[in-house]
């Protein structure tokens, strides 16, 4: 009796070292929060050639988004993915606007500075191709080269397929086609193994709790472990946590998974009949190099080029090879394609 008389003592004192840890935690997190600004403006005054923000008219939200280039060029849309944000384009943004592009990297519904809605409902994929149309009509544009990462390389594939006047050129980054991921999740157990990460995001308010106690541990996991190198400097893994530090952001980006099981798109999955670049990283620990395999029936028009031993952030670990493929697709008669190869 008298040991277990210690027991209520001893988890009081476990419990109150937890919440005062849980506490420092979110001051940190708050602290970091509220110096986005601070650390966004110094990110851009990094960069060259000279980048400003602004904000721009999704589909009823608005979003944030840093753009670059000269106000006539032939306009590129960047759509970053998961936990990702503008920044994400740092490497690509001074090489687009050296070919001349006026460059926009969006914050897309749900992260850094762009605005937050509340309802999984409003993260479905149509909404999230209806900011881009919005984006493109709030910037006097009829078209765009589409450039996606990740989900923004699964918004770029829906936008391309429903709404194929408004792309220009696809240029797509370890993201994967749908219909070759619905294969690979049919086929057998590894895109499966793969994606269970997906499913523990379906999960209510544990997620975004776990990954928002450090927001530089979470940048440091997702933007380290699932690449081969040391692309990230630790000034960039500071702007990726502190946008994922904003309020409200890692729910909504978590929310991107949750509404594509319960709110699909509303029109079947169709041929794209646009030029596409496919950039894939073969050492991508979370979607694996058969998602690449077949593509090119539902994608007439398509290169695909290959980054043997990249990860998932292909567009850093490689950047100067990614850019290089970039430019010469943007350069080159679409319809004169040298066929898939290696990079």
């Amino acid at each position: 009796m008298k040991r277990l008389r210690g027991w209520p003592f001893a988890l009081g004192v476990a419990g109150g070292v937890a919440a005062a840890w849980l506490w420092k935690r979110r001051q940190q997190r708050l602290a970091l929060a509220d110096r986005a600004g601070h650390i966004a403006d110094r990110a851009m005054q990094a960069l060259e050639p000279a980048v400003r923000s602004r904000m721009l008219a999704g589909d009823g939200v608005r979003l944030h988004a840093v753009e670059a280039g000269p106000e006539d060029g032939p306009l590129a849309l960047l759509l970053h993915g998961f936990p990702d944000c503008w920044y994400g384009w740092a490497r690509q943004i001074p090489a687009l606007v050296q070919m001349g592009y006026r460059v926009v990297a969006l914050d897309q519904r749900g992260y850094n500075l762009s605005d937050k809605p509340g309802e999984v409902a409003d993260y479905g994929l149509d909404h999230l191709t209806a900011d881009v149309l919005a984006v493109l009509r709030d910037l006097g544009r009829q078209k765009a080269v589409i450039v996606g990462h990740d989900w923004g390389g699964i918004v770029a594939w829906r936008l391309a397929m429903d709404y194929p006047e408004v792309v220009d050129r696809l240029v797509i980054l370890n993201a994967p086609h749908p219909r070759a991921m619905a294969r690979e999740m049919r086929k057998g157990w590894m895109q499966r193994l793969r994606s269970t990460y997906a499913l523990f995001f379906q999960i209510p308010w544990l997620p975004e709790a776990l990954l928002t106690v450090s927001p530089r541990a979470t940048a440091r996991a997702f933007f380290q472990k699932l690449g081969t190198s040391d692309a990230f400097a630790a000034e960039d893994l500071e702007v990726l946590a502190a946008a994922m530090a904003q309020p409200g952001a890692m729910s909504a980006a978590l929310n991107w998974y949750r509404a594509a099981v319960r709110f699909p798109p509303a029109r079947r999955t169709a041929d794209i009949q646009r030029p596409t670049l496919l950039v894939w990283g073969t050492a991508d620990p979370a979607l694996g190099i058969e998602l690449t395999e077949g593509v090119g029936a539902w994608v007439p028009g398509m290169w695909l080029r290959y980054f043997p031993g990249m990860g998932h952030w292909v567009h850093w670990e490689a950047a100067a090879g990614v850019n290089e493929q970039i430019a010469a697709f943007l350069a080159a008669d679409w319809q004169e394609e040298p066929g898939a190869g290696g990079a």
